[in-house]
C-alpha cells in the first residue's frame, strides 16, 4: 500500500475535535473542557466539531451529523489534526460516509483509541494515511489535574517529532488502571510499579504496525474498511472484558486468518480484566487459540486504556524484538 503521512503538528496549529460515538463532552463537561485547555496550554488552537454539545442516549448524534462533523473538519484547511473526545460503541457506523478522497489530498493527523479503532483502520485502509492510536480528549488530555507527563511526552515524541526514528520506545516505570468517578474526582490516580513487558513467544520481526481495540474490530473486520494485515505486526488491546469474551474475540482473528498472515503480535495491558475464575491465564488462552502459529509475541504493553499509553502510528515500519521485550519505531510517523 502506498503510504501517506500528515505534516508535523506544531505550536499554533489548529486541532479539530470530533465526538464520533459516546457523548462524553456533554456528560463530563468539566473534564472535556480541561482536555481542551490542556491542548491550548500546549500551544494549539481548538476547533470544536458540531457534535461536541449533542447527546442522544448512547451516542452524540445521528450517523449523518457525526459523519458531517468529521468531513467538515477534513475540509477545513486550518485543521492540521483531528482528535476524538472519547470512544464508545458505534464509530463503525460512520465508515461509509467519510470523504477519503479529500483526506488523501489534504492529509491530517487523525487520533483516538478504543472504539475509534474503526475510523483509524478504515481511514488507513482507504487512503494509506498513517493514523494514530493515541490519547483522546476526555479520558487522556482531560485527566485530573492534568495530562500525565509521560502521556504528554509520548504524544509529542510521535506527532511533534520530539524523537526521530529509529528509536526504541520505553517501558514506563509506573502505570495505572484506577477508576475514579470523573464527576467527583478530586485527586490524582494512584500509580503502581510496572511489571514490564512480557515475552510470550521469543523471536523478532519487522513489519507495518496495524491494530487497535480487539472488541471494536468485530464491527468491521470482514469489510473493505479493515486493512490487509499481511506481513504486519498486529497490536491488540481491550478494556473491561472477561475471559469468555476474549476467547470469542481472539478466535475471531483466528478464523479470519489474521494470525496466519501477521509476522508478530503485541498485546496491550487489559484494563480491569475479569478472568471468571478460569484455571488458566489470558496468555494460556492466547497460545491455545494460536495453536501451531509461530510468531514473536509480547504482552502487557502500555497501549490503549491504561495510562500512560504510547502512541502507535498505524502503518509505520517497526521492529518487534520479543526476546528482549523491545519495540522500535523504524520511521517517523509525520513529515516535516
Amino acid at each position: 500500500m502506498y503510504m501517506i503521512k500528515a505534516k508535523t503538528l506544531k505550536q499554533g496549529d489548529s486541532i479539530g475535535i470530533i465526538t464520533p460515538s459516546a457523548a462524553a463532552p456533554v456528560k463530563f463537561k468539566a473534564r472535556y473542557n480541561r482536555g481542551l485547555n490542556q491542548l491550548r496550554k500546549m500551544g494549539f488552537h481548538i476547533i470544536e466539531g458540531k457534535c461536541s454539545n449533542k447527546s442522544q442516549a448512547y451516542r452524540s448524534s445521528t450517523i449523518k451529523e457525526r459523519s458531517e462533523e468529521i468531513n467538515e473538519l477534513i475540509y477545513n484547511k486550518k485543521v492540521k489534526a483531528i482528535i476524538s473526545t472519547i470512544g464508545g460503541a458505534n464509530s463503525n457506523s460512520l465508515l461509509p460516509y467519510i470523504d477519503y478522497e479529500h483526506l488523501k489530498k489534504d492529509p491530517k493527523i487523525f487520533m483516538g483509541y478504543s472504539d475509534v479503532t474503526a475510523l483509524l483502520l478504515g481511514i488507513y485502509a482507504k487512503t494509506g494515511l498513517t493514523t494514530f492510536y493515541g490519547p483522546a480528549i476526555v479520558p487522556s488530555f482531560g485527566e485530573f489535574p492534568e495530562l500525565l507527563p509521560k502521556g504528554k511526552e509520548y504524544f509529542e515524541n510521535v506527532v511533534q517529532l520530539n524523537r526521530r526514528a529509529p528509536y526504541t520506545i520505553e517501558i514506563p516505570e509506573y502505570w495505572t488502571e484506577e477508576m475514579i468517578d470523573w464527576s467527583t474526582q478530586d485527586r490524582e490516580k494512584q500509580m503502581v510499579q510496572n511489571d514490564g513487558w512480557k515475552c510470550l513467544k521469543p523471536g523478532s520481526a519487522t513489519g507495518r504496525i496495524i491494530g487497535g481495540n480487539l472488541n471494536t474490530m468485530s464491527g468491521f473486520i470482514a469489510s473493505d474498511y479493515f486493512p490487509s494485515v499481511k506481513d504486519s505486526i498486529l497490536f491488540i488491546e481491550d478494556s473491561f472484558k472477561d475471559m469468555a469474551t476474549q476467547e470469542r474475540s481472539l478466535s475471531m482473528l483466528k478464523v479470519a486468518g489474521v494470525f496466519d498472515e501477521i509476522k508478530g503480535l503485541i498485546v496491550g495491558k487489559h484494563e480491569h480484566f475479569d478472568d471468571l475464575n478460569s484455571p488458566f491465564t489470558i496468555e494460556d488462552l492466547l497460545l491455545e487459540i494460536l495453536g501451531d502459529t509461530n510468531i514473536p509475541i509480547i504482552t502487557n504493553v502500555d497501549i490503549g486504556h491504561t495510562f500512560p499509553s504510547h502512541v502507535f502510528p498505524i502503518g509505520i515500519g517497526i521492529e518487534l524484538d520479543a526476546s528482549n521485550g523491545c519495540i522500535t519505531f523504524l520511521e517517523d510517523a509525520v513529515m516535516e
